[in-house]
């Protein structure tokens, strides 16, 4: 039980972690549209983001594919870039629909993953790689759920209570987050 409780701690630390906000802000930006009522859709895509940062893990766990950091960590805030601009250059209110953001979030999770692949490799043997994974992703999954049901909060203060436009609001919030990943992405830039 005490590994159990290791590699989750592990995985709920790394998401909430202030030094690598890149979860965060992917999950505000993804949660930022969306009600209580959409809960269902939510956390299917948070569901598929830790599926496919899962994958990435286990996939650098037992090298089978490696790929050059400096990418991954260029790569992981131009993520958040994409998700915060499907927000800001939205049309009434309409986002990707069905099979492809289930895609993009599963392609977004793989890519967030493998940012965290190499320390995972590190700290976790051959024999417990496997049941260290899963404990690790309930942390993870647990953690973003906290997040996303904390971006649905405000958003009912913000939205609901204090009366703010909800596309006006979006578009503040999807702003702000933007130019942090901006600066990310820039500071991570690979050439």
């Amino acid at each position: 039980m005490e590994t159990f409780w290791f590699y989750f701690d592990l995985g709920f630390d790394h998401v909430l972690d202030e030094g690598g906000l890149d979860h965060f802000y992917f999950l505000v930006a993804l949660s930022l549209p969306f009600a209580f009522k959409n809960w269902q859709k939510l956390l299917l895509w948070v569901s598929l983001f830790t599926l496919g940062h899962s994958l990435s893990l286990l996939i650098s766990h037992f090298e089978w594919i490696k790929i050059d950091a400096e990418w991954v960590e260029f790569l992981i805030p131009f993520t958040i870039c994409i998700t915060c601009l499907s927000i800001l250059i939205q049309k009434q209110h309409t986002h990707l629909k069905g099979i492809w953001i289930n895609l993009i979030t599963l392609f977004f999770g793989l890519i967030h993953g493998f940012g965290f692949g190499r320390y995972f490799k590190m700290i976790a043997s051959e024999g417990e790689a496997i049941l260290g994974l899963l404990e690790f992703a309930l942390g993870v999954e647990f953690a973003q759920v906290l997040i996303v049901i904390f971006v649905l909060l405000i958003n009912w203060v913000a939205i609901g209570l204090l009366k703010i436009q909800s596309l006006k609001w979006q578009l503040i919030i999807a702003a702000m987050v933007l130019s942090q990943a901006v600066v990310m992405t820039s500071i991570n830039w690979p050439f």
